[in-house]
């Protein structure tokens, strides 16, 4: 772990208050998205709305592909730790969504597909070569903190998913309208994240109401699902700042014109 990376865990936890009933709680863990869920980043405006050029989306489809392989190692970090049969065996159908049952299935798959269609070569992506240190940096915390704290936090930091249906149906409205370059089959993506996240928050709302049962252990699911939206915030702040506005793109970052198919090259960004 990087010392940016161990700066990320340092999310604290609120003093606890009074015992919340599982729907006080359900409610507090909702406005954390209603506040800090991604969704509200200047980014994603600018992405949804139509306002980035060919390079800035291929940026964000670059860095957003190491999120999404990481998440089965996540997931299988969790399931490691699980000491009942039953919760393993819901628990990793997370990874045959990411991974799939064979090869070229799974959600990692159509995100490869989705660099693709945008103009990035396969190989190139795979790499990892040219993701920005931020988002390495954010996603290693994210599975170190999975691993480190308790079940109940490493479960309660997954309930992003609750927000994620509403920010999957701006995106692929905003982008099929606002971008020429982008088809259904580019985001295809998304099409099973429809029903596969809200299956997966319901699994994990319920865990954190039944487990969270003082105040300070609801405190520590709170904190863990603000951290959680910090990792994904992190990760806009470095696209924005590299290739939005002031455009400092690091050294060993990508850069416009890298890493493309050979039909690609050359094209209008």
């Amino acid at each position: 772990m990087t010392a940016a990376s161990l700066a990320l865990l340092s999310s604290p936890v609120e003093p606890a208050g009074r015992l919340l009933s599982p729907d006080e709680l359900e409610a507090a863990l909702r406005d954390i998205g209603a506040r800090r869920y991604h969704n509200l980043h200047p980014f994603h405006r600018l992405l949804h709305d139509g306002k980035l050029d060919k390079d800035q989306v291929r940026a964000w489809a670059l860095n957003r592909y190491y999120y999404q392989a990481m998440i089965p190692v996540k997931d299988a970090t969790l399931l490691a730790r699980l000491p009942d049969a039953a919760l393993r065996r819901i628990w990793r159908q997370r990874i045959v969504d990411h991974d799939g049952d064979h090869e070229g299935d799974g959600g990692i798959e159509r995100w490869l597909k989705l660099a693709e269609g945008v103009g990035f070569d396969r190989d190139y992506v795979l790499s990892t070569t040219g993701i920005l240190s931020a988002t390495r940096f954010s996603v290693e915390a994210y599975v170190h903190f999975v691993g480190q704290r308790s079940l109940l936090e490493a479960v309660a930091s997954s309930l992003t998913e609750m927000f994620s249906p509403t920010i999957i149906s701006e995106r692929v409205a905003g982008m099929l309208k606002n971008y020429d370059f982008i088809t259904r089959e580019t985001l295809a993506y998304f099409d099973k994240r429809l029903t596969q996240a809200p299956r997966d928050a319901d699994f994990a709302l319920d865990y954190v109401k039944r487990h969270a049962t003082t105040p300070e252990l609801q405190a520590q699911a709170l904190a863990a699902l603000r951290f959680k939206c910090s990792v994904l915030w992190t990760q806009l702040d470095a696209l924005y700042f590299a290739y939005v506005a002031p455009g400092m793109i690091p050294p060993d970052a990508w850069r416009p014109g890298e890493g493309l198919r050979a039909d690609f090259v050359g094209s209008p960004a």
